[in-house]
């Protein structure tokens, strides 16, 4: 019972990373990634759809991204989409493929991405700590069944909250990598 829940805490505490680490990939940096653009939502016949549903996404060089969406009719909502997505770039189409030109980030525009960066990081860390909360309470209610003995149930606690310690460092150290590389001129 106990192994489960430790388990389970820790499932919980890995997909915050996850979701940060994804949500940190779609934020701009000086480069060209195809991360920036792959979740934009495209309305594709009524449904929302991703582009890297719809399209190859490729990097041919360092500030340039390609978009070759295997149906053509959509390059227009593809345009729309991005540009609708406040991202900080002006799509351009040839009739057969979208061409993204990543523009160089203003000092101001970086301190910009690190701060959003900062609040999805702040998010994470506030999921941690819901997961690790729940995870007492379950603790507790484990204790107050005559589940497990008090000492379990302190070992448990100690467990849960290393558990929640490695993760808070594994979400610091995400959102500092992140920073550096937008940053990095």
């Amino acid at each position: 019972m106990t192994d489960t829940l430790l388990k389970e805490t820790q499932e919980k505490m890995d997909g915050a990373i996850r979701a940060l680490e994804t949500q940190l990939s779609g934020i701009r940096t000086g480069k060209a990634s195809p991360a920036l653009v792959e979740n934009i939502q495209v309305t594709y016949y009524g449904a929302p759809t991703r582009i890297r549903d719809l399209a190859n996404i490729s990097t041919p060089e360092a500030r340039l991204l390609v978009i070759s969406p295997y149906d053509p009719t959509v390059l227009g909502e593809i345009e729309r989409a991005i540009l609708g997505a406040n991202i900080g770039v002006t799509p351009v189409s040839d009739g057969r493929v979208v061409r993204v030109p990543i523009p160089e980030l203003s000092e101001e525009r970086r301190k910009e991405m690190t701060k959003v960066a900062s609040r999805m990081a702040e998010d994470a860390k506030i999921s941690a700590r819901n997961v690790r909360r729940d995870a007492n309470e379950a603790c507790k209610a484990l204790q107050k069944d005559s589940t497990i003995s008090e000492d379990e149930q302190h070992q448990m606690l100690d467990r849960i909250q290393k558990i929640t310690d490695k993760t808070i460092e594994k979400i610091d150290a995400a959102l500092k990598a992140k920073e550096a590389e937008v940053l990095a001129v």
